[in-house]
C-alpha cells in the first residue's frame, strides 16, 4: 500500500480479570465510599478542584500502599501494563514499570473531569469499578491537534485513527491504559447514579 500509518498512538483496553469481577468490584466500591467518608482532606481538596465529586488525588494518591484490596488491584494491573509496554516496544533497560500513584474518583451526575495529562509518569490508566448505564466515557485527544494548519474537518464517518477525539466507553471491570502524555478528559456524567473509577500512574524511573 502506498499509504503508511506512522507515529501511532496505542491505547489498551481489556477486562481486568476473567472471573469474580462483581465480587472484587464490590470490595473496591465499599473501600472507595468509605474513603470518601473518612478523607476530610480529600473532600476539601475536591470542593476546590473537583466540584460536585470526590477524588483522593490531592490526599490519598497511593492507595495501593494502604489497602490490601488496592494492592490486589495493582497486582492484576501489572500484567496488563506489561502487555501494553511490549506493544509499545519500550526499552526499559533492565528496569521495571512500577505503580507510583493510585487514587479514587467518584463522579455524581453532571460532574466533569477537565482536559489534562499526567506529567512525570510513563503509563497511566483507569479501572472502572461502577459504571451506571449512560456513564461518560474517557475522551482522548489527538496529540497532534494543535499542529493542524489549514486542515479541513474530518468526515463524520472517519476511521478512529483519523479522528480528533475518540471516546473509550466506561465499562465496569475494564482497564484502559495510555501513555501519560496523551491528553484526556471525562465529559459531564449524564447518569443519575455515581460513576466510580480508580486512576493510576506507572513510571520506570
Amino acid at each position: 500500500m502506498p499509504t503508511q500509518a506512522l507515529f501511532s498512538t496505542l491505547v489498551y483496553t481489556a477486562a481486568l480479570q476473567k472471573s469474580r469481577v462483581r465480587e472484587f468490584n464490590g470490595r473496591l466500591e465499599r473501600e472507595c465510599r468509605q474513603l470518601a467518608m473518612d478523607d476530610g482532606t480529600g473532600r476539601r481538596w475536591s470542593a476546590k478542584n473537583y466540584p460536585g465529586g470526590f477524588t483522593s488525588y490531592g490526599s490519598q494518591a497511593r492507595m495501593h500502599t494502604l489497602s490490601p484490596t488496592f494492592a490486589a488491584l495493582e497486582a492484576r494491573l501489572n500484567t496488563h501494563v506489561g502487555r501494553y509496554a511490549a506493544q509499545l516496544d519500550l526499552n526499559l533497560k533492565g528496569r521495571r514499570l512500577s505503580m507510583t500513584d493510585c487514587w479514587v474518583n467518584i463522579m455524581p451526575r453532571n460532574v466533569v473531569h477537565t482536559l489534562h495529562l499526567h506529567p512525570l509518569a510513563t503509563i497511566s490508566g483507569t479501572y472502572y469499578v461502577r459504571t451506571p448505564t449512560g456513564s461518560a466515557g474517557l475522551k482522548l485527544e489527538d496529540p497532534r491537534l494543535e499542529r493542524f494548519m489549514a486542515a479541513p474537518p474530518r468526515k463524520a464517518t472517519a476511521r478512529k485513527c483519523n479522528r480528533s477525539w475518540v471516546t473509550i466507553p466506561a465499562v465496569g471491570g475494564a482497564v484502559v491504559l495510555f501513555e501519560s502524555w496523551l491528553r484526556h478528559e471525562v465529559p459531564p456524567n449524564p447518569s443519575a447514579s455515581e460513576r466510580i473509577s480508580i486512576s493510576f500512574n506507572y513510571s520506570w524511573f
